[in-house]
C-alpha cells in the first residue's frame, strides 16, 4: 500500500466497563455481565452474553430481575474510579504506537498511522500489547478519514474473520463498495435513528447509497455536517484529529440521590460536593467561571408527589475558580430557591461564562486576596491528586451524605486504593 495514504486508526475497547470488571473477576468469563448507571438504575454496559439474551442499553434494571435470576446475569454498580484508571493505562500504551493521538472517549482513541509501513502488523501489536498489559481486548479500524475508521472498527467487531483488525485502505474499489453496500446508513458515525429514518424515506438505506448521494442537496436538507459525513465516506478527511482537548465552555456537576432528601443542610452538603468537583475541573483547564447556576429537582417519575424544580442563575461579580467562593455563592442561591415540604431527588451546579484565568476584569473595590487564595486552591488540588479526591475538601462537603447514590454492587477500587487492591491466593 502507498504509505502516503492517510491512515487513521480507531482503537476501541470491547464492552469496556464489563471488561474492566472481568479483568479482576476471571470467573465471570463466558457469563452474562451488565454494568448499571448511577443509583443502579439502568443498564449502561453489556457483555456479549448479555446482548445475546436480549438485554438492551438503557433498560431499567428492575425490569430485568426475572431474566437475571433465570440466566444468572451478574450486575455491577458503576465503578468510575476503576474505569478511569484502566482507561488511562490503555491510552498511555497507545501513545507508544503513534506520535499523533486523540483520546476520543474513555474507551476510544484515534491514532494517526500515516507514513508507517507496517500498519497492519502495528495494529495487531496494539491488540496484543493491550491484552497482555491490561487484560482488555480492543478492536482496531483503519481508514483514510475518522468516519471510515469508525466504520472499519464496526466491521472489525462484527466479523470474526478480521481478528479484531480491519484496514479499509487495503481494499480494492469493488471490495470497498461491497462492504459499504452491506452496512446500514445508521451504522455511520453521527447518523442517529431519527436521521437514518429520514434518509430511508428518500431511498438511502446503505452506507454505499449515502456515500454516492448528491452532497449539496443533502447539505441543503440536513446541514453542513451531513456534507462532511458524505465527503469523509469518500475518503476526504474533513474532521481533523484533536491532540489537545479544547477547554470546556460549560461544566456541569449533578447527581440523582439514592433516596429523596427534604432538609436544606442535606442539599447544601450535596451542592458543596458538586462545587468541589466542578471547580477542580475548572482549575485543571486553567479557567474561571463568570456565571453559576444551582438547581434542585423533585422526582418527576412520581407524579403523585408535589413537584418543584427551581433553578437560579448567579452572575459572579468577579469570575473565579475558587471552591470556597463558588460554594458561598451556591449556598446563597440554594437558600433562595429551597422550599420545605418537598422530596428532592436531584441537585446540581453549572459553571458557565468560562474564560481563561488570565482574562479577568477585577473588582476595583474588592479586597485583593487573589494570590493567597490561588495558593490555597493549588495546595488543595495537589493534596487531592496525591492522596485521592476528597482527601482535602470544603467542610460542608460530605458532612451528611444522606443524598449519597445507591451502589449496592460496586466492585472494589482495585487499582486506586491500597486497601482494596486485588489479592492473589
Amino acid at each position: 500500500m502507498d504509505s502516503s495514504i492517510r491512515s487513521l486508526a480507531l482503537v476501541d475497547c470491547n464492552n469496556f466497563y464489563c471488561s474492566c470488571e472481568r479483568v479482576f473477576r476471571p470467573d465471570l468469563d463466558g457469563k452474562p455481565v451488565v454494568v448499571l448507571s448511577n443509583n443502579d438504575g439502568c443498564v449502561v454496559a453489556r457483555s456479549n452474553e448479555s446482548k445475546a439474551l436480549g438485554v438492551k442499553m438503557g433498560e431499567p434494571w428492575f425490569k430485568l430481575r426475572n431474566l437475571a435470576r433465570e440466566h444468572g446475569i451478574v450486575a455491577f454498580s458503576s465503578n468510575y474510579a476503576l474505569y478511569a484508571d484502566m482507561s488511562n493505562r490503555v491510552m498511555s500504551i497507545l501513545s507508544q504506537f503513534s506520535p499523533v493521538q486523540e483520546v476520543y472517549s474513555i474507551d476510544e482513541c484515534f491514532l494517526d498511522l500515516t507514513g508507517f509501513t507496517d500498519i497492519r502488523e502495528r495494529a495487531y501489536d496494539v491488540r496484543k500489547t493491550i491484552l497482555q498489559w491490561t487484560g482488555l481486548t480492543v478492536c482496531v479500524g483503519i481508514g483514510p478519514s475518522k468516519t471510515l475508521a469508525k466504520l472499519a472498527n464496526h466491521v472489525s467487531k462484527k466479523h470474526p474473520k478480521s481478528k479484531g483488525v480491519f484496514d479499509y485502505n487495503l481494499l480494492s474499489q469493488s471490495q470497498q463498495d461491497n462492504v459499504l453496500a452491506h452496512l446500514e446508513a445508521g451504522d455511520v458515525w453521527g447518523i442517529g435513528r431519527k436521521l437514518s429514518t429520514g434518509l430511508s424515506t428518500i431511498g438511502i438505506d446503505s452506507v454505499l447509497q449515502l456515500r454516492d448521494a448528491d452532497a449539496p442537496s443533502l447539505r441543503a436538507r440536513y446541514g453542513v455536517v451531513m456534507e462532511k459525513t458524505i465527503r469523509e465516506l469518500r475518503g476526504d478527511a474533513c474532521i481533523e484529529l484533536e491532540e489537545v482537548e479544547p477547554p470546556k465552555k460549560q461544566i456541569v456537576s449533578s447527581r440523582s440521590f439514592g433516596q429523596c432528601v427534604t432538609e436544606l443542610h442535606d442539599l447544601q452538603d450535596a451542592v458543596a460536593h458538586f462545587i468541589s468537583n466542578a471547580a477542580g475541573k475548572l482549575r485543571t483547564q486553567k479557567s474561571v467561571a463568570g456565571l453559576l447556576q444551582v438547581f434542585i429537582l423533585t422526582d418527576r417519575f412520581r407524579p403523585e408527589k408535589s413537584q418543584y424544580s427551581p433553578c437560579i442563575s448567579i452572575p459572579l461579580p468577579v469570575p473565579t475558580a475558587d471552591s470556597l467562593q463558588l460554594n458561598r455563592w451556591a449556598c446563597d442561591g440554594l437558600k433562595r430557591i429551597y422550599r420545605a415540604g418537598y422530596d428532592y431527588k436531584k441537585a446540581g451546579v453549572i459553571l458557565a461564562d468560562i474564560r481563561p484565568e488570565h482574562i479577568v476584569q477585577e473588582d476595583l473595590f474588592a479586597v485583593q486576596e487573589t494570590k493567597p487564595r490561588e495558593a490555597l486552591m493549588d495546595a488543595l488540588d495537589k493534596i487531592n491528586a496525591r492522596f485521592g479526591r476528597g482527601a482535602l475538601k470544603i467542610s460542608s462537603d460530605g458532612s451528611h451524605r444522606a443524598w449519597e447514590m445507591r451502589a449496592d454492587n460496586r466492585s472494589p477500587h482495585y487499582t486506586t486504593d491500597w486497601e482494596q487492591i486485588a489479592e492473589c491466593r
